[in-house]
């Protein structure tokens, strides 16, 4: 675009020279006198055919050089200007295209509203528990922090996630996931709300600060609700009465080796079997949607989904 808009203005600086070259062959019906902007002017008006007729060439070498050098230039310069129009919308169609070819393909995807502390440990826990290459797309209201999803490997989308447009753009009616790690827990609270109106099957999880806020994001339609804060309170006081403690707490929230957190399905030789039956530290189970601890489990279920304790590779 900076070469064209060079070129243009290369052609119009041309024109005025060449006239001002010639300026007694030229006529301004006003004064009758070409000065250096009537020269100007008339270059801008005849290169986009405009033409006003009060500056006209009188002279038969005006008049030549208006055939030899001023025509080509001006069919040059709409050239020039058709190309760029032309070029523009081009570009404008081809990534609309894009936008929409790349939506219709996205199913199944994790969005992540915030792409803060909390929003990047949780697309790197995504990454490391899954079997397969997930796909995120980040919404995050600063720019530079969108430029740094898209950095990561993530498509980014700028823009306010209250908004059903926002989320619409990031494909949520689509998405099998939606992280909410917005700053504010108000903010948190409308974006959840309007997720939950575009799906109903989606799982939702929110951060707050403030774990007042846990029945009121509940009733948003959150499906779990971390409180950040008090998290973080009681991690400190587990520290301070058992660091061993909190060493074990540690390797399950943090990334890297020790131990982790894993959902999986029960194996057909784990049927019919208890907890204490089975050689991996299982605990608790998830049945028919609902949470079943360890100390309530009887016997595990064709269906159920086991909460394992596992070493890191």
């Amino acid at each position: 675009m900076t070469r064209r808009l060079l070129l243009a203005l290369a052609a119009v600086t041309a024109m005025t020279v060449t006239v001002l070259l010639d300026r007694e062959g030229y006529a301004d019906n006003r004064d009758g006198h070409v000065s250096v902007l009537d020269a100007a002017y008339y270059s801008g008006v005849s290169l986009s055919t405009t033409g006003y007729g009060d500056i006209v060439p009188v002279s038969r070498s005006a008049r030549l050089v208006n055939l030899v050098v001023i025509m080509p230039l001006r069919v040059f310069f709409l050239a020039l200007l058709v190309g760029t129009t032309f070029e523009v919308l081009t570009q404008r169609t081809r990534r609309q295209w894009r936008l929409i070819r790349w939506r219709s393909r996205l199913r199944g995807h994790t969005v992540v509203i915030g792409y803060g502390n909390k929003g990047r440990a949780a697309v790197r826990v995504l990454r490391e528990a899954a079997d397969q290459d997930v796909q995120f797309v980040v919404v995050d209201a600063s720019a530079t922090t969108a430029q740094e999803a898209a950095a990561d490997g993530h498509a980014a989308i700028v823009g306010d996630a209250t908004r059903a447009m926002i989320l619409r753009r990031a494909g949520v009616e689509e998405a099998a996931r939606v992280i909410v790690a917005a700053d504010r827990d108000d903010t948190a609270a409308l974006v959840t709300l309007s997720v939950r109106q575009l799906t109903g099957s989606a799982t939702i999880t929110v951060a707050v600060r403030a774990s007042e806020n846990v029945p009121l994001l509940r009733r948003s339609g959150a499906t779990s609700v971390i409180t950040s804060s008090e998290a973080a309170g009681r991690l400190l006081g587990l520290a301070a009465r058992s660091p061993a403690a909190s060493e074990v707490i540690g390797d399950l929230l943090i990334q890297g080796n020790g131990l982790r957190l894993i959902d999986r399905p029960a194996r057909q030789d784990e049927v019919g079997a208890s907890p204490k039956d089975c050689e991996d530290l299982i605990l608790a189970v998830v049945r028919n949607g609902e949470l079943m601890r360890y100390d309530q489990i009887r016997a595990f279920a064709a269906d159920d989904r086991l909460i394992q304790v596992q070493s890191r590779p």
